[in-house]
């Protein structure tokens, strides 16, 4: 089946994203930027999503499209099945890079990433502007799932949208109403006001407010946003307690939300100074690195307790279970989880800590039962595998903020037990760095006793273990403490 087409019209940091995304849930991308350095840092995002997106799963991506980066951009929409536009927020460029587009596409949905202009501001002049509509992601787009879609007038045109960003991965959020810089960025609005207000007024520098963000009310926001951390702030009186008892102090002339300080030169400078101080020791595509790698924790953190973001996740990991879409072509052990090493993960000799690879090992365990069907709706029927025995292999060392990879292999199943044979290694040169043998066991929990699985886990099992019978022996299987090489 011949991959969908999505055309990316700018190649900055959020066109670069965007490029990520499709590309990595098995679209083919073609990039417009005239910008001589558009390829190489497109090409160093996408590098970096195919890091960090996957970690953030447990079920492989669809194949990867193709990257190309065409000359001119006719060649680039031409038979594009999504448009998405990133060009800088100048009205008239947007207007004259829409009407260059449906020249040569005049049906495909584009998509605009603007973060303040309407619809109807940017169909003015338009030969389709029922096609035109509002898919307003956030920075990095390839790990931050929502976007903004606005275009309630063009109804048909938005609900094939929504339904293409839910099949990349996408949380789309459709904004009832047209309105300047629509909901999120009104919201940052807000906040980058205030900021500047107190580091122009001396109050605070640029990294004690980030400080009391990152390590306050910001973590809240992660898992519950606005409305849902207040709530909680009612006790158990709820909402309505809480509105009453600290609403009166929104009169109070706390805020400057209706001015902002003059951008001076001096502002200017006294703000680039302290972020310099605050991060000037890192470069932008290690701050990136950085960013991700935290981010990847806590979508990680978050899916496993099914909130907030973890719940886009969660439904990505199902409909790329569903559509059965994978790599594996059954002539190699099966390709499992992806993940970086988190500093957390550290031990006093700068390696990966022991129990954490036990962790990788069981999450990839996991993950196996997962493709066979043991999911939690299966698990509730009191059938389940239980671990009964494990063998780890520790060959070579993993390091803060490597990215890794685990395989799996069946060496033996029947119908009540399974007997694998994981190893991690590092994604950048394919070294085995852990290997761990597992059997484990069917069991009826609440009788506490083995038992032979349901004949659904077995119709995938069987299947899978007659092929992986055809594979070699892996390096190290069966082998025990203290046996001689």
């Amino acid at each position: 089946m011949k991959a969908p087409i999505a055309a990316i019209v700018g190649g900055g940091v959020i066109g670069g994203g965007w490029a990520a995304r499709f590309l990595l849930m098995g679209w083919d991308v073609r990039v417009f930027d005239p910008a001589s350095q558009a390829k190489r840092k497109v090409s160093e995002v996408v590098e970096n999503a195919r890091m960090s997106l996957p970690a953030t799963l447990d079920w492989p991506l669809p194949k990867e499209g193709s990257l190309t980066f065409a000359p001119t951009l006719a060649e680039a929409v031409s038979d594009a099945q999504w448009i998405q536009e990133s060009v800088p927020e100048v009205l008239e460029l947007k207007h004259q890079v829409f009407r260059d587009i449906q020249a040569a596409a005049p049906h495909a949905i584009l998509a605009s990433s603007t973060s303040g202009f309407t619809p109807t501001q940017l169909r003015e002049g338009a030969r389709h502007p029922g096609a035109i509509i509002v898919a307003h992601p956030f920075n990095p787009v390839y790990l931050l799932p929502v976007v903004e879609l606005v275009g309630l007038d063009a109804q048909q045109t938005l609900e094939s949208a929504r339904s293409t960003l839910q099949n990349i991965g996408m949380k789309p959020i459709v904004v009832r109403k047209e309105i300047d810089a629509h909901v999120a960025d009104r919201l940052l609005e807000a906040v980058w006001r205030e900021a500047l207000w107190l580091v122009n007024d001396d109050v605070a520098t640029t990294e004690e407010i980030d400080d009391i963000i990152r390590l306050g009310f910001g973590l809240r926001w992660a898992q519950m946003g606005l409305f849902e951390t207040y709530r909680l702030a009612g006790g158990e009186e709820g909402m309505a307690h809480f509105i009453r008892q600290f609403g009166p102090a929104l009169e109070w002339p706390w805020t400057k939300l209706m001015d902002v300080p003059e951008l001076t030169e001096e502002l200017v400078q006294k703000i680039a100074d302290q972020s310099d101080d605050q991060s000037g020791a890192y470069g932008i595509r290690e701050l990136e690195r950085i960013r991700d790698d935290n981010l990847v924790g806590i979508l990680r953190a978050l899916k496993s307790r099914r909130w907030g973001a973890g719940t886009v996740l969660a439904a990505q990991d199902e409909m790329l279970r569903n559509t059965s879409h994978s790599a594996h072509d059954n002539t190699s052990p099966m390709r499992m989880l992806q993940l970086s090493v988190l500093p957390g993960w550290i031990d006093y000799n700068g390696h990966m800590t022991e129990f954490r690879y036990l962790q990788v090992f069981g999450d990839t365990s996991d993950c196996l039962l997962q493709r066979l069907g043991v999911d939690q709706e299966y698990v509730a029927t009191g059938k389940s595998y239980y671990t009964v025995e494990t063998h780890i292999r520790h060959l070579n060392e993993a390091k803060a903020g490597q990215h890794l990879y685990s395989t799996t292999q069946l060496l033996y199943a029947d119908a009540k037990r399974l007997h694998v044979f994981h190893a991690i290694h590092r994604a950048d040169d394919d070294c085995c760095v852990a290997t761990a043998e597992q059997l484990l066991l069917h069991v009826n929990s609440e009788a506490g006793k083995v038992c032979a699985a349901d004949q659904i886990v077995l119709d995938r099992l069987l299947p899978l273990y007659a092929q992986h019978q055809a594979l070699p022996l892996p390096d190290g299987a069966g082998r025990h403490v203290g046996q001689k090489k």
